[in-house]
């Protein structure tokens, strides 16, 4: 059988021209792939099933989106509403909880500007009690849903950030006794629903204040004595307005749309005053602390260094303070000022070293130097000085220049025991001239003796021994010696009596007639010195000297035949 070695007829063809094929005819006719038609109920293609089953997923996305944005909206509108109605003293007492302060660090104080102060403490605000957003045991189904929807917003919201003008603190009893006012930055504080009822949700800041106490000192004074006398700090506070705008501080995001602003938000609170150790129990009308109460003088020095006299002190001071508190206080300067007769003398000026709070006292020390005087004030200082020699306290004011006006009058206290400035008195080769007046003539020796701590290098210019009653000073030198243990600067000083005349005292004549005898007719007599002296010193500051008066001394002389002149 013949093989057919014919082409095969391609189906659907005619009869026309065979097409004659060159090397740029395509392999493959366009659109042979789709140009099929499909037979009807056949299953279309998978890249037209992929594409219908994308375009219904959009569709319902986006269905659900717009469903979802608008029920976010009614819900943000609803519960924004209810924000808005609700007042600030609402969101002080219900939602915002403050902790603390836990530690308070002075920074800085100026006198223009103000004290410049870092606190330390814990913040949250309930947006939940805000909103309304908050679990209830009572919620109802469609209560849970508006409120996880409303809890929702509240937790990408995250946190607020907060912008104060300038705050004002009062007494709560008189508005118009303005205590201080602050500066507080801008703040961010977090959000919370649900929070426990524990205080573990509270976040720590850290923020500089700036805060500007009054001048008024009188104020002040009568603020802390009714306080006192209360048991109780009571204060309000007053903000002209507050701006809150959700999200934080920096950065734009739709967070804050969210924006209001409060206006005249006022708050009061009181602070009760803890158990002071040391002091009287506050309340009852009891009375405020005396300086000398809280503030103890443990000891002081005076030096002389670089032609100044300088001062070195260590005090006390009882720390009103919970245990919990922390405070960090920079150097501060103070004023000390002798009082005298109604009249205010300033003399030294002091400055404390940085200080921490310290349970149950606080350790101060202090340096400082006595002013350059006027010659007006050399009396009311030999005054100061000579009382405390004799063993006497004094009154003494404390000023500093941050309140202009607050001064604190307070005690200088004497030295205890009491000290032995004049010592060894005596009188070397000592002669009498007999006559209608005695007159006596020789060398006057003691020993000065500062008490501990006046470390100083003086010089006795002067001694007026009135035991003697001499009518002038006499000149005196004065060389320093070795100081006795647990003492002060000691120093020898002698002085020249020349033709002194000697005054027998009231109802002593028959004593001084036998003591006469005993010399005339025996060996020799020793005679007891007792009374008072006044010596003029002066040290590099101030240069005029100072004249210390009625420095009460005992001493002896051994007498000879010799002593009495013919």
């Amino acid at each position: 059988m013949p093989t057919n070695t014919e082409p095969a007829a391609i189906p659907g063809k005619g009869k026309g021209r065979a097409q004659d094929f060159t090397e740029r005819t395509p392999l493959l006719a366009s659109g042979s792939s789709t140009s099929i038609p499909h037979a009807e109920g056949s299953t279309p293609p998978p890249l037209r099933r992929l594409g219908y089953r994308l375009f219904r997923v959009f569709l319902i996305t986006l269905l659900i989106c717009i469903c979802a944005l608008a029920v976010l909206i009614l819900v943000a509108w609803k519960f924004s509403s209810r924000a808005s109605d609700m007042s600030p003293q609402d969101i002080l007492d219900k939602a915002l909880v403050v902790q603390g302060p836990d530690r308070v660090d002075v920074l800085n104080v100026s006198l223009s500007e103000g004290v410049w102060v870092n606190v330390q403490g814990r913040i949250g605000l309930d947006a939940g009690a805000i909103v309304g957003v908050d679990s209830d045991p009572h919620d109802g189904v469609m209560d849970k849903i508006w409120k996880y929807f409303g809890r929702l917003g509240v937790e990408n919201m995250n946190s607020v950030s907060v912008w104060t003008s300038t705050a004002t603190i009062s007494s709560r009893s008189d508005s118009s006794v303005i205590l201080a006012s602050i500066d507080l930055p801008p703040m961010e504080i977090p959000l919370t629903v649900n929070p426990p009822t524990e205080t573990t949700w509270l976040q720590a800041i850290s923020v500089p204040v700036l805060v500007r106490p009054t001048t008024n000192a009188s104020d002040l004074f009568h603020f802390a004595l009714e306080s006192w006398r209360n048991g109780y700090v009571a204060v309000k506070t007053e903000v002209p307005t507050v701006e809150v705008r959700g999200g934080k501080l920096t950065g734009t995001s739709w967070r804050n749309i969210l924006h209001r602003q409060l206006y005249d938000v006022r708050t009061a609170f009181s602070l009760k005053f803890p158990p002071i150790p040391g002091l009287p129990h506050p309340g009852r009308n009891a009375p405020i602390p005396s300086f000398e109460d809280i503030v103890t003088l443990r000891s002081f020095q005076f030096l002389n260094d670089a032609q100044k006299l300088t001062i070195q002190a260590i005090a006390t001071v009882i720390d009103p303070a919970p245990s919990t508190f922390s405070f960090t206080a920079p150097p501060l300067l103070f004023i000390i000022s002798l009082v005298s007769n109604s009249s205010v003398t300033p003399i030294a000026s002091i400055e404390t070293d940085p200080f921490d709070l310290t349970h149950p006292n606080i350790t101060l020390s202090m340096s400082g130097h006595v002013l350059s005087l006027s010659s007006d004030a050399f009396p009311a200082l030999s005054t100061f000085v000579t009382s405390y020699l004799s063993g006497r306290s004094n009154p003494i004011s404390i000023s500093t220049p941050l309140i202009s006006d607050m001064t604190f009058e307070t005690i200088f206290p004497a030295p205890s025991p009491k000290p032995k400035i004049l010592r060894n008195v005596t009188i070397h080769d000592m002669k009498v001239k007999p006559g209608n007046t005695f007159l006596a003539s020789g060398t006057v020796l003691a020993h000065v003796v500062l008490p501990r701590g006046m470390n100083l290098d003086l010089s006795v210019k002067h001694v007026l021994p009135d035991v003697l009653v001499p009518e002038d000073w006499l000149d005196s030198r004065c060389v320093a010696i070795e100081p006795i243990e647990g003492e002060g600067s000691t120093f020898a000083v002698s002085a020249k009596l020349v033709d002194v005349p000697l005054e027998v005292l009231p109802g002593r004549q028959k004593e001084f007639s036998n003591f006469v005898s005993k010399l005339i007719f025996g060996n020799s007599a020793i005679a007891g010195i007792l009374g008072s002296a006044a010596i003029k010193v002066t040290v590099p500051e101030p240069t005029d000297g100072l004249e210390l008066d009625g420095l009460p001394f005992r001493g002896s002389v051994k007498l000879g035949k010799g002593s009495f002149l013919r």
